[in-house]
Parts: structure tokens; C-alpha cells; sequence
């Protein structure tokens, strides 16, 4: 069970340089501003398994703030109904965008109802910084993952972002590191 903090768990750009073991860049700082412009409208910063569950998936996903599209060409994805690829080219198009990575047709169609914004018509914008850190507290929300995190489910939260167990043990790591380092 997680300790409710009276204040919201705060996340300086330094600690979270320290989570990661990386050094600061251009893109990371813009990350960084954009993530804490929009992070309260989510209840993330509620308590922290939340922050760390949160930072850990994220960070593990978009390699710690340095790709914000997916590597792979996206070939895996062509024809995948499961995603609603039902387009020849969807698969290339759609892939993997964003902190969280989101994936396919069908999710780009609802972040784009849910957000009211085109992205099925503009895929490329949810691998720009805002709509990178947007779309992942979207998927964040969406799925429903505070629930998880305040149960301190990490493993389940695994499952519903990646769909298996892909660098689960990376994403552990992570985890422990962002709540040594909250802590302090």
C-alpha cells in the first residue's frame, strides 16, 4: 500500500538525471519542462509510486528521454488488426510514438478524439517533446495505471504498456531507483 503525501511528490530535473544515469541535453530539459508543465493535470505527483512507477515506465520506453519514435520501421506492425492497421502503410505509419511508445491505428485515433487533436493525419507530432510527454500521461490515465501503481502493481503496469514483459528487469531498476531518490 502506498503512504499518501501531503504535499505532491516533487521531481527536480537534476533527480531525475540521477534516476536515469544520463547527462543533460537539449531535448531531456524540454522533456523535463514539458513534463512538469502538464504533470498535475494527471495525479501523478499524488504519492510516490505513482511519480516512480510513472518515471520508471517511461524512462525504460522512450530510452530515457532520447527517442521519441520508435527505432524499427514499424514493418512488425502492417496488418496488425489488433491495433487497427487495416490500411496497407499503417503499420509504418503508426508506430511506436511518444515517451510511452503509443502504437497503431487505433490508439492514434483515440488519443487524437480524446485530445482533439489529428495525430491519425499527423503521426509525427506525438513524437515532438509536448505531445511526446501528452500522449503518455494520456495512455498513463486512459489505462488507468495510478490504480495499479498505488498497489504498487508494477508488474501488471509492465503488461498494459508493453503488452508482455519486454526490459522488465530495466524497469525495476528504474523503479527502485526513482524511489531511493525520491526519498531522500
Amino acid at each position: 500500500m502506498y503512504v499518501a503525501l501531503q504535499d505532491k511528490v516533487r521531481l527536480s530535473k537534476d533527480q531525475l538525471l540521477e534516476i536515469y544515469k544520463v547527462k543533460d541535453s537539449e531535448q531531456f530539459t524540454e522533456i523535463y519542462r514539458c513534463l512538469m508543465d502538464v504533470i498535475d493535470n494527471y495525479d501523478i505527483r499524488d504519492n510516490i509510486h505513482r511519480m516512480a512507477a510513472f518515471i520508471a515506465q517511461v524512462g525504460y520506453e522512450s530510452g530515457k528521454f532520447r527517442y521519441l519514435e520508435e527505432l524499427a520501421s514499424g514493418k512488425e506492425y502492417e496488418g496488425r488488426t489488433d491495433l487497427g492497421n487495416i490500411h496497407k502503410g499503417d503499420g509504418p505509419r503508426y508506430k511506436g510514438r511518444g515517451l510511452i511508445q503509443i502504437t497503431g491505428r487505433y490508439n492514434y485515433e483515440q488519443i487524437s478524439k480524446d485530445l482533439d487533436v489529428d495525430f491519425v493525419a499527423n503521426p509525427k507530432m506525438l513524437a515532438t517533446p509536448y505531445y511526446a510527454v501528452v500522449s503518455a500521461l494520456w495512455f498513463w490515465q486512459k489505462k488507468e495505471l495510478n490504480k495499479l501503481a498505488d498497489e504498487e502493481l508494477f508488474r501488471e503496469i509492465t503488461k498494459k504498456i508493453n503488452g508482455g514483459y519486454n526490459g522488465h528487469e530495466q524497469r525495476v531498476q528504474l523503479y527502485s531507483s526513482a524511489l531511493y531518490v525520491l526519498t531522500r
